[in-house]
């Protein structure tokens, strides 16, 4: 159902606020600015059918997919997990900066141990200087498959988008997968045999596949509006392993928001989004009641050479029957709208995925700025793609030439430990958990995207880099073709990024920078790696603390395309990392 952002709809049923001193429903729209929010998060079991295929599943709260988070610009939030499982889970804020606050970011073994069967952490963080579109989800395994939800950040009070005020803010829309089987069973497997993992069995637009997979026309997500008005829809890639193309058909949508950075708006048929990646459109309805119903479907966008879900999620856009129409006449004539599809592109179409990365840009305006890094203290050169490692001895894998999968940064397969690396760094026992000599560049220079090495061989180790406060960081992110190039959604945990050049082939430090945009490029947290190709980015490392950085594909961190950053702390008393809380997991 076309809904209110504000309002509990079925699919996102309410969450109860528990306040300190009373229990009210909370309604942003009259909140004070800057109070404290508290949620409860219920780490449980859930039958859920899908596809005709019942099974029980990981949830907060019973639902799928998760409730939201709302809240304003400067709020305070207290989110009190409880785990009902057996598995152990840890929940990321994804792309909640975490200032000074790298206990509550939440990567399993990174900002913390994972909080074990029946019991509970308090994720207790200030959003600062954010508003727009995020989500959460678990960060251990591949448990988000079942376990994410919105995170919305309303602007201050007195705040006012810097695009005129749509009509309404309908329901969030979650890309996400369904799977019929248990994907810690996939995960596991691919981890035992060394080989690529089966794939999800639907995509789904708010945990529903709707009418293009079989058993599944009553599961189809809806919208509802109503004629001449302009919506703003919150998009989130949630899937685990693949990016999108999401087109509503014979709409326009204008992009007005990238990972809860307002952009330069900008008109497109087709959005492409990135799993990790959050993007807010404007769709402004067509002037009279169009007698017809308008499908909006989304299917992946595939550069790699693995198996993929090869399928497509559809929903619909229903417009309101003028208040004069019948109900009856209404429900007689709708049986005879017509119905129109839309156009997605080629599922390999990374021209159209360049061109839209490129339209991409900030508003670099006077109230929101593109604060760049125009100085840059240190310069990093990243290789990031898949390579093998040994097989076991005395068992065979299924990888390449009967060794395993594997993926790296810098020929670094990243071994996440068995304590969390921020507690380890914060109390001064890192020996034997990491070592802070990550490599600046490659190890062994070769031809990025040509001829592959004859070894493709990867490294297994835990490194971090370690950077002084207030570092002005240059990172280029090169993809390599030694098993077939790929594009690489790269997360930054604790920062917003600027992308500030991207091409195809191999990156020359002689020439390329010259053409960096250094005025208005596009600041997120997720950015896609072109295939073949590389990207720039810069950031400050203003946030003390372990900040994880991996691939968003969660094959390719399952198998090592992860690393660290450890900043320091500063000399002054905000520039320093909090002390961690008292009810911090033990490992």
């Amino acid at each position: 159902m076309g809904v209110p952002l504000l309002s509990s709809p079925a699919i996102f049923p309410a969450v109860f606020f528990l306040f300190s001193f009373t229990t009210l429903c909370l309604v942003p729209e009259i909140a004070l600015a800057g109070i404290t929010r508290h949620y409860k998060f219920d780490i449980k079991l859930q039958n859920v059918t899908r596809l005709c295929h019942t099974k029980s599943i990981v949830t907060v709260n019973g639902q799928f997919p998760g409730p939201r988070i709302v809240a304003r610009e400067g709020d305070q939030l207290l989110i009190k997990v409880v785990n009902h499982v057996q598995n152990n889970i840890s929940i990321h804020w994804h792309g909640i900066r975490q200032l000074q606050t790298g206990w509550a970011d939440g990567p399993a073994y990174v900002t913390q141990c994972p909080i074990q069967t029946s019991q509970s952490y308090v994720y207790n963080f200030t959003i600062v200087g954010q508003r727009g579109t995020l989500f959460w989800h678990a960060h251990i395994s591949w448990l988000r498959s079942t376990v994410y939800g919105p995170l919305i950040i309303l602007p201050k009070h007195g705040f006012p988008y810097p695009f005129a005020k749509p009509y309404k803010e309908l329901v969030p829309i979650i890309f996400g997968e369904w799977w019929n089987v248990d994907t810690e069973a996939v995960i596991n497997q691919a981890m035992q045999t060394g080989g690529g993992p089966n794939v999800s069995d639907a995509y789904t637009i708010n945990g529903l596949p709707g009418p293009l997979y079989n058993c599944s026309a009553k599961d189809t997500f809806k919208l509802k509006v109503k004629p001449g008005k302009t919506y703003l829809l919150r998009l989130i890639n949630a899937a685990l392993n693949d990016e999108l193309f999401f087109s509503i058909s014979n709409h326009t949508l204008t992009v007005v928001e990238a990972d809860a950075i307002y952009v330069k708006p900008f008109e497109t048929n087709i959005v492409l989004i990135a799993p990790g990646q959050t993007t807010n459109v404007l769709l402004k309805t067509k002037a009279d009641f169009p007698n017809a119903t308008f499908v909006m479907t989304a299917r992946p966008y595939v550069t790699g050479l693995g198996t993929f879900d090869n399928s497509t999620v559809a929903g619909i856009l229903e417009y309101e029957f003028p208040p004069q129409t019948l109900h009856s006449v209404a429900s007689d004539h709708f049986r005879k709208l017509q119905l129109f599809k839309p156009v997605l592109p080629p599922l390999n179409d990374t021209s159209f995925a360049t061109n839209f990365s490129n339209r991409l840009r900030s508003l670099a305006s006077a109230q929101f700025p593109a604060n760049v890094p125009q100085k840059v203290d240190k310069r990093f050169f990243f290789t990031v793609g898949l390579g093998t490692s040994p097989c076991q001895h005395n068992q065979t894998c299924q990888g390449p030439n009967g060794t395993r999968f594997a993926a790296s940064v810098n020929n670094i397969s990243f071994a996440l430990p068995t304590t969390a690396l921020l507690q380890s760094h914060f109390f001064g026992k890192s020996k034997g958990v990491y070592t802070s000599d990550f490599p600046i560049s490659p190890i062994f220079p070769f031809n990025y995207t040509g001829t592959p090495p004859n070894n493709t061989m990867v490294s297994n180790e835990t490194k971090l880099v370690v950077l002084a406060f207030n570092t002005s960081v240059e990172l280029v992110m090169q993809d390599t073709s030694i098993l077939g190039a790929e594009s690489h959604p790269l997360h930054l945990h604790g920062f917003n990024f600027f992308v500030v050049g991207q091409g195809f082939g191999n990156f020359d430090p002689n020439k390329d920078p010259a053409e960096f945009n250094l005025v208005d490029p596009i600041e997120r947290n997720t950015v896609g790696v072109p295939s073949g190709g590389w990207v720039a980015i810069r950031f400050l490392a203003d946030n003390p603390g372990v900040w994880f950085m991996h691939c968003h594909l969660e094959i390719h961190t399952s198998w090592g395309l992860k690393m660290g950053w450890l900043v320091l702390d500063g000399k002054l008393p905000n520039q320093k990392l909090l002390h961690p809380p008292a009810d911090l997991p033990k490992c």
